[in-house]
C-alpha cells in the first residue's frame, strides 16, 4: 500500500517581530497539518527592525516544542516557495473583516498564479487586534508590551531599538507612525501580500 504524502502547509510573514498572535496561529496550524513551515520573507526593498537571522532564531526558539514545525526564509512569491518545498496549502491568520477582504483577493491570486490553496484560521479574540508594527512603536516609546510578545522577543526588541537609537544619535525623527503623532513611516509600512508579509 502506498504511503500517503505528508500534508505540508506554509505560514508566511515577515515576523518583525513574532507575537503571541503569530504563535497562536502556528500552534493551531501545527495541529492541522503533518508539517508546518513558518516562512520568513526577505524583501530587499524593506528595512526590518530585527535581522532575518534574529527572526528565524526567535521563531525556532519559541516553537522548539513543536516537532512538526520548522522555520525557513524565502524571497519572491509565496506560491513559488510553497511549490518548491511541496506544500499544498498557504495558511493565513485572519483578525478582522478588513483582513478577510484583502486575504480573499490574495488567495484567489495565489490559486490563479500557482495553483496553491489557502486555508484561513481566525485569530483568537484576545490576540486579534495587535499588529507587529504597533508593538514595535509602543516599545520604542517606552510602552510595556510584554503581554503581547514572549520575553525573548521583548528583550530582542529592546536591544535592537537601543542599538538603533545609538546609531541615530544626532539625527532627527523616529521611524514610526501613530502613537506619538510622528510621521516617518519606514517601519510601520505593510509589505506586499504576494511576498507573504501582510500577516503583520
Amino acid at each position: 500500500m502506498q504511503t500517503p504524502q505528508p500534508r505540508i502547509a506554509v505560514l508566511p510573514g515577515s515576523y518583525d517581530p513574532i507575537t503571541h498572535g503569530h504563535l497562536d496561529i502556528i500552534r493551531r496550524g501545527a495541529a492541522l497539518f503533518d508539517e508546518l513551515v513558518v516562512a520568513v520573507s526577505e524583501n530587499p526593498a524593506k528595512a526590518p527592525l530585527l535581522s532575518l537571522e534574529e527572526r528565524l532564531e526567535l521563531i525556532r526558539t519559541l516553537t522548539g516544542d513543536l516537532g512538526n514545525v520548522r522555520a525557513e526564509m524565502f524571497t519572491g512569491m509565496t506560491v513559488d516557495f510553497a511549490k518548491r518545498i511541496g506544500a499544498e496549502v498557504i495558511l493565513r491568520g485572519i483578525r478582522t473583516f478588513a483582513d478577510f477582504e484583502y486575504e480573499f483577493q490574495l488567495a484567489l491570486a495565489n490559486k490563479r498564479i500557482g495553483g496553491v490553496e489557502t486555508v484561513f484560521i481566525m485569530s483568537s479574540a484576545e490576540k486579534s487586534f495587535i499588529r507587529s508594527s504597533l508593538i514595535k512603536e509602543a516599545v520604542a516609546l517606552g510602552g510595556d508590551m510584554s503581554a503581547f510578545i514572549p520575553p525573548p522577543v521583548y528583550d530582542a526588541l529592546k536591544r535592537r531599538l537601543a542599538r538603533r537609537d545609538r546609531e541615530r544619535t544626532g539625527r532627527s525623527g523616529r521611524s514610526m507612525v501613530g502613537l506619538d503623532g510622528d510621521e516617518t513611516p519606514d517601519i510601520c509600512r505593510d509589505g506586499p501580500g504576494l511576498r507573504g508579509e501582510a500577516i503583520e
